[in-house]
């Protein structure tokens, strides 16, 4: 079972490399290389996760937990969309024979982070993700995209130098990267040295996800970025550089008893800084784009006060929140590439009574919405009312409380958003706009539909967060 996980690895890293080759004479081999190898992995893992009997079986025959197991799902769900969108974009600015192979080694060093099982693998592979990162970002070669990049290079090369000295320092005082191997010896005999290094660790992944105060790289980044890479990096790139990690990290925390407070004071305390600072800036945004990017900050936030709890309840919630963030953000992020691609511009003092002309993209952009700012039944509702649950049980009533606040706040400038952008008054400039075809709006169709099934079905998806993945780990 190993080598077939490891084909989720190392499929795209060919494919990574037969792209350039193949590709020199036809595009289209390069495009339907590229969809394939996404699709392929996706039906594979998605077989192994929704088949009834490795369910029943709590996924014991495999060597990955159900973590891992989801997080690879997300990951090809998210590449598959951007993959399949990119392809119908029909950009000429856009190098597809570099372009696409940078987007199978992101996919590549994604799924090896989250199969490793020691510290060093996952930084080691967290690097080679922010080099394609890096280079993906300034696809688009303007000057929004070089500044995104450059400012996104400089503001996590301290992050690098932070995790590497906590990687030495863990070394020196343990003797050994593994997770078992860590984990033993924080229940045997805990000690400080071992609480710093995994506190150094932790600090570069925050800085790395863009949490505040951190987040100065993001908004820029995001913004400046071909509009699909931006849909890519706030779905699932900047999931599994940074808040994957910090998950990971929180189950170990737990086990210092009496230290692991303090470490949960500094994870709720980012949290809510980055909720309600990402939820402020977001709406003073002007541009759709950017906007998306302060509330992707925001929401990161609820994700690290779930995590930050330390219990069992909370780390699921982190967990399911971060693959419904991988849902909602990108089925914006790409409506936000439909409309730059039709009506030329994502301000949003521009645009106005888009919902005539572009009803599914709007229609699809509340769906989104509504889950983002946590309205029932869709699957954002669930996993922001166990995160608030999970801190109202640990005595953290003031940040459950915010959490709930800024979960209306949130409601609130999406409608102001989407009034602005689909219900206003309609421009006459932008009369001749439609709706892009079909085949643009289907990845964004599909993570709606999941959406609408994660939240309506949720008893099962819960049932598949606290049997298959908690039982499994260490929480």
């Amino acid at each position: 079972m190993i080598s077939e996980f490891l084909s989720y690895s190392i499929v795209p890293l060919l494919s990574a490399l037969a792209i350039p080759f193949l590709g020199r004479k036809n595009e289209k081999i390069t495009e339907i290389l590229a969809n394939v190898t996404i699709l392929a992995g996706l039906i594979n893992i998605g077989y192994i996760l929704f088949n009834p009997s490795n369910h029943r079986n709590q996924y014991s025959t495999f060597t990955q937990d159900g973590f891992t197991l989801l997080m690879i799902f997300t990951i090809y769900l998210v590449a598959m969309c951007v993959v399949f969108f990119s392809t119908r974009m029909n950009d000429r600015k856009i190098d597809k024979n570099s372009y696409y192979p940078l987007i199978m080694l992101s996919v590549s060093a994604m799924c090896s982070m989250v199969m490793a099982r020691d510290f060093f693998t996952l930084y080691i592979f967290m690097e080679a993700l922010a080099v394609t990162s890096f280079a993906l970002i300034t696809t688009d070669d303007g000057r929004g995209g070089i500044e995104g990049a450059l400012k996104y290079f400089l503001l996590t090369f301290p992050a690098s130098a932070l995790i590497i000295i906590g990687l030495a320092l863990l070394m020196i005082v343990s003797g050994g990267f593994s997770f078992e191997h860590i984990q033993a010896q924080i229940i045997g005999a805990p000690d400080f040295l071992t609480f710093l290094a995994l506190s150094l660790i932790l600090l570069g992944f925050l800085i790395k996800s863009g949490m505040v105060p951190f987040h100065f790289w993001t908004p820029d980044a995001y913004q400046g970025s071909y509009s699909p890479v931006s849909a890519y990096l706030a779905g699932i790139v900047t999931k599994i550089s940074g808040v994957y990690a910090i998950i990971r990290l929180s189950m170990f925390f737990k086990l210092f008893d009496d230290k692991a407070y303090k470490a949960s004071e500094m994870l709720l305390l980012i949290g809510f800084a980055s909720i309600a600072w990402g939820a402020i800036a977001a709406m003073r945004q002007k541009d759709f784009k950017r906007m998306l990017a302060f509330s992707s900050i925001s929401q990161l936030g609820y994700i690290l006060m779930g995590a930050g709890t330390f219990t069992t309840l909370g780390i699921i919630a982190a967990i399911f929140h971060l693959f419904n963030h991988a849902t909602f953000k990108t089925t914006l992020f790409l409506n936000s590439a439909s409309l730059e691609k039709n009506a030329g511009t994502t301000d949003m003092k521009k645009l106005g009574g888009m919902e005539h002309n572009m009803p599914v993209t709007s229609w699809t952009s509340i769906i989104a919405l509504f889950s983002t700012a946590g309205v029932p039944p869709l699957s954002g509702f669930w996993s922001k009312i166990m995160i608030i649950i999970a801190l109202w049980m640990t005595g953290s009533e003031f940040y459950a409380a915010a959490a709930l606040i800024f979960s209306i706040v949130t409601l609130a400038y999406f409608m102001i958003m989407q009034k602005k952008i689909f219900f206003g008054k309609a421009n006459p400039e932008f009369a001749h706009v439609k709706e892009v075809d079909f085949t643009l709006l289907s990845p964004v169709l599909l993570m709606s539909a999941i959406i609408i099934a994660a939240g309506v079905f949720f008893p099962y998806v819960y049932d598949y967060l606290a049997n298959t993945i908690a039982t499994r780990m260490v929480i």
